[in-house]
């Protein structure tokens, strides 16, 4: 096809007529007051590929934004993510937040949680409640939720080795609300292919975990319509060290194979692909970042469209959150991290995100204090409305460095993708270890740069302060957190039916070895008093624990 060619003329005609169609049913108006286009720009004649890879917003391949209006018709959701101590503690903060103008939760679990240990279990000593919130019961679920309507707030859970548990205990809450669970909205990360990859929080071997995801995948698309099963995870593959390129490849083959397990489980593609969702980094490399959420729309959409035959554009459109890069963070100077953030949390604007997380300057001290969290939810208000980047729709498309960086790294992924394949798919390749390889290079990299100043980090290897005294407020988890909820599991084990709850956990135990779907007899146990810990280890009895092997 001819850049100038009448096929090229005829398909830019068609594409800009159906852009129309859909912008004259908005709210806001997308012509001014002299009826031209002043919220969204493109060519007057089709150039190189624009009908095939850039096209308009809200149309395939969605390179553009997978809606038309983007942000003039609805703002990202603002979703920092929260959590800390005992669910009391972190229940007032959400609280707080919401009052300051959040507009969805978004839950951090601490460590004992996100392994699978209940708060009074030996490896638990030390940690419950440091880097997010203790939650061992549906006592503690309901607590971290009181006075918050599920019906109407959406809640993210970044949780993965026992997210089918939490999932448990987030949907008897639910119904204790008497909130249906058709209307209950919301994400569950549920990304163990990343934990594996790279953040080191699994439970189970791989293949177990992937049958337990694929369960949560068909309760959830038959049950759940409205909540999102897996949020696919490049931000913590980005925060082990990788680069941009691997970080969408290795997140995108992730996606690939949590599909490939649902149509071998035989659910329709088109019921379960548009409850997938995405997270990524944003880092400081600005407009590789935008062309990388780029990038990942596109691929999406071409691999779902023509690889897996999906017929529902909801299938195609890639929907994701963004949240700013922790890593680049610094303990020198820490008000730089403001800084930092702004540009990180523009980045993923300009490039599209349905929701962000902006990161507090004091995050590599201590989890956020409060009027650290403030000033990181204004960071988004800032952007939102006062910069007037909100205005026009992508105002970076048809840039060509943007464009070029675009396709630049969608062929870098492209040839990820085909390395794997030729290994036999995401599992056998990190059951050898490639993916842990691949990063571990691209971090020592990163750090040899930093070292020799090829690479300038403010504060840290240039512009560096002699006897620097830190002078913001940090937040201070202490001891009582972990005693508190020791406490409340003594008190739980006391009061509830031993019977009932053994009787539940054996049949958690039996669903595991017969290939029912888990989620409904883990509600059960965890409606019956059952704790998060004692129906990992029921699950234990059957799948058994994952060591890794090293990588070299």
């Amino acid at each position: 096809m001819t850049s100038n060619g009448q096929k090229d003329k005829d398909s830019f005609a068609r594409l800009k007529k159906a852009w129309e169609k859909e912008a004259s049913t908005m709210t806001e108006p997308f012509r001014d007051e002299n009826g031209d286009d002043r919220f969204l720009y493109y060519p007057n004649d089709p150039t190189d590929d624009f009908v095939e890879k850039i096209g308009f917003p809200g149309q395939y391949p969605y390179t553009r934004g997978i809606h038309a209006d983007m942000y003039r018709g609805k703002l990202w959701t603002m979703r920092q993510f929260s959590g800390f101590g005992t669910p009391e503690e972190t229940n007032q903060r959400y609280h707080f937040l919401m009052k300051e103008g959040q507009m969805g939760l978004s839950v951090a679990y601490d460590m004992p949680t996100l392994m699978g240990y209940d708060a009074d279990h030996p490896f638990s000593e030390g940690e419950v409640g440091r880097c997010g919130v203790s939650v061992s019961s549906l006592k503690d679920m309901t607590t971290l939720f009181d006075g918050i309507d599920l019906g109407e707030v959406s809640v993210s859970q970044t949780i993965n080795g026992p997210s089918i548990i939490l999932l448990a205990f987030y949907i008897a809450v639910a119904e204790k609300q008497g909130v249906s669970l058709k209307n209950l909205r919301g994400t569950l990360q549920n990304d163990i292919l990343k934990e594996f990859i790279a953040q080191k929080e699994w439970i189970f071997p791989p293949r177990e975990h992937m049958r337990i995801v694929t369960d949560i995948i068909e309760f959830c698309t038959e049950e759940m319509p409205k909540f999102n099963t897996v949020s696919v995870s490049g931000y913590h593959i980005r925060e082990a060290g990788s680069t941009a390129a691997q970080e969408l490849a290795f997140t995108l083959l992730d996606g690939f194979c949590y599909v490939e397990h649902a149509l071998e489980r035989g659910i329709d593609i088109d019921k379960f692909a548009p409850r997938l969702s995405f997270f990524f980094n944003s880092h400081l490399n600005f407009l590789e970042e935008i062309a990388k959420f780029r990038a990942a729309r596109r691929i999406w959409a071409k691999h779902m469209k023509e690889r897996f035959g999906a017929k529902d554009p909801r299938s195609w459109k890639l929907r994701f959150h963004t949240q700013t890069a922790g890593c680049s963070l610094t303990a020198q100077q820490p008000e730089n991290n403001i800084a930092r953030t702004a540009f990180q949390a523009l980045a993923g604007v300009l490039g599209g995100t349905q929701s962000l997380h902006t990161n507090s300057m004091d995050e590599t001290l201590a989890l956020p204090s409060q009027k650290a969290a403030e000033i990181a939810l204004r960071t988004q208000q800032l952007i939102a409305y006062e910069t007037g980047v909100t205005d026009v729709v992508d105002p970076l498309g048809g840039s060509w460095y943007i464009e070029s960086l675009t396709d630049d790294l969608e062929n870098e992924a492209e040839a990820y993708f085909e390395k794997v394949e030729k290994m036999g798919g995401v599992i056998p390749a990190l059951e050898k270890g490639f993916f842990q390889r691949e990063i571990a290079r691209a971090s020592f990299e990163f750090e040899k740069d930093v070292n020799s100043k090829d690479r300038i980090v403010v504060g840290v290897n240039e512009y560096t302060k002699e006897d620097e005294e830190i002078e913001i407020p940090i937040l201070e988890i202490g001891l009582k957190a972990e005693k508190n909820q020791v406490k409340a599991l003594e008190e739980l084990r006391l009061n509830r039916d031993s019977g009932t709850v053994e009787k539940s956990l054996k049949d958690v135990e039996n669903a595991s070895r017969d290939d029912r779907n888990l989620v409904p007899p883990i509600v059960t146990a965890a409606k019956a008093g059952a704790t998060m810990g004692e129906i990992v280890d029921a699950m234990k009895a059957v799948f058994g624990e994952w060591q890794e092997t090293p990588v070299l």
